[in-house]
């Protein structure tokens, strides 16, 4: 088999549910598992900043047409960055437009030195990235054979690829043009280990322990 590919907690340890996903504890979860980092979702709210949620509603509320204070059990892209920029690959997928000047000041306050990707389905948000930073390492998400055919049109350093998408001819496709795929969301070990068996780069799980148990089971406790 080839190496490990990173292993990542979708919205943290999603599968735990008497756990919040997107937020401090889920990432938590996932690290403790033994993940090397996880994926998250940052929307754009009334006062410009990044809040931690996949859904553009938060109860009743409408995430962008509030302040981040009147959303406060929701952490911000900040809090993410300054907790976890130390302690594993952190994958910031950028839900809407409006916020490429954020993730940037957040990124040079609190450098990940331990790799990231800001990833997004949005096109325009990574031109918009790449236009602003040459440094910057982005990533389009795929999810539909139309979109993944445009991922050589854009200035990326990851495809990630939702998993019923990805075959090894893709992965050495991508490879060929130096870049890094990930497959979303894979919950089933044999689905696990047949990605890694083609060279992966990396897997973003709900399930955390699962993923960690399947393919890094002979690595010491």
């Amino acid at each position: 088999m080839a190496a490990v590919p990173l292993l990542l907690g979708h919205r943290g340890a999603r599968a735990i549910k008497a756990v919040s996903e997107n937020t401090l504890p889920s990432f938590d979860l996932a690290l403790e598992h033994g993940c090397d980092g996880f994926e998250f979702d940052v929307r754009r709210t009334a006062d410009g900043r990044g809040l931690i949620c996949h859904d553009p509603k938060v109860g009743k509320l409408n995430v962008c047409d509030v302040t981040s204070s009147q959303l406060p059990h929701c952490p911000l892209l900040e809090d993410v960055l300054e907790n976890y920029s130390h302690r594993g690959f952190l994958d910031i997928e950028l839900k809407v437009r409006g916020l490429e000047t954020a993730i940037l000041a957040a990124l040079r306050e609190y450098s990940p030195q331990r790799g990231y990707v800001v990833s997004s389905f949005l096109p325009n948000v990574i031109m918009e990235l790449k236009a602003r930073s040459g440094t910057v390492s982005v990533g389009i998400i795929c999810d539909s054979p139309t979109q993944l055919a445009r991922w050589r049109e854009l200035p990326v350093e990851y495809v990630i690829v939702e998993h019923g998408l990805v075959s090894s001819e893709l992965i050495e496709e991508i490879h060929a043009a130096h870049l890094k795929v990930f497959a979303w969301t894979v919950n089933h070990p044999a689905n696990m280990q047949k990605l890694a068996s083609w060279g992966i780069d990396g897997i973003i799980a709900d399930d955390t322990k699962l993923l960690v148990q399947t393919l890094r089971t002979a690595q010491p406790s």
